[in-house]
């Protein structure tokens, strides 16, 4: 199975490091220094991480067959990746993306809320995308509170949304 470990994002400098944005637990291990990553699209890479720092808000890498800012700048928005065994024993309180993107999002009682669209990562806490049958993406804290089950297998995942959160659901937050 492949996991998107990163996405490169702006250049940084000018010799050709670049912010990323990070999609895995363990950047340092799946991003350290000689590992070669695929990319996607597959014709930018592979990457090979010659350096990776972290500033206390981001990551940056220079990879080998990087030495510019151009260079750098044209690899904005690809995917590093990594295969995985689908055999790797799975982390009980950690979902990728991939195992959720396309479950249909309802309350408790069954009302229909749209389908998870995207999972974004965030410093204080995830937030799954759920786009709305009306086309609206609602950004919903992923936290158990809100998150309150997930069921890979029946394709659904259960929100109890706060007040305000999905229009017309949940109770307001000044009658609680």
């Amino acid at each position: 199975m492949e996991l998107n470990v990163a996405v490169i994002g702006p250049a940084h400098a000018l010799k050709g490091e670049v912010r990323l944005e990070i999609r895995t637990s363990d950047p340092q291990g799946r991003l350290a220094v000689g590992n070669a990553l695929p990319t996607r699209p597959a014709a930018n890479g592979p990457l090979t991480v010659e350096r990776l720092r972290y500033d206390g808000r981001y990551y940056f890498a220079k990879f080998a067959e990087v030495n510019d800012r151009t260079r750098a700048e044209q690899l904005r928005g690809t995917m590093l990746v990594v295969e995985t065994d689908d055999d790797e024993e799975s982390d009980e309180e950690g979902w990728y993306a991939h195992e959720l993107i396309g479950l249909e999002a309802q309350t408790e009682p069954g009302e229909v809320l749209g389908e998870v669209v995207d999972l974004i990562p965030g410093i204080a806490q995830d937030r799954l995308v759920v786009l709305t049958e009306d086309d609206q993406r609602i950004e919903v804290p992923f936290v158990e509170a809100i998150v309150t089950e997930i069921d890979v297998e029946a394709q659904v995942v259960v929100i109890n949304p706060p007040g305000g959160l999905f229009p017309g659901l949940g109770q307001a937050e000044d009658a609680r």
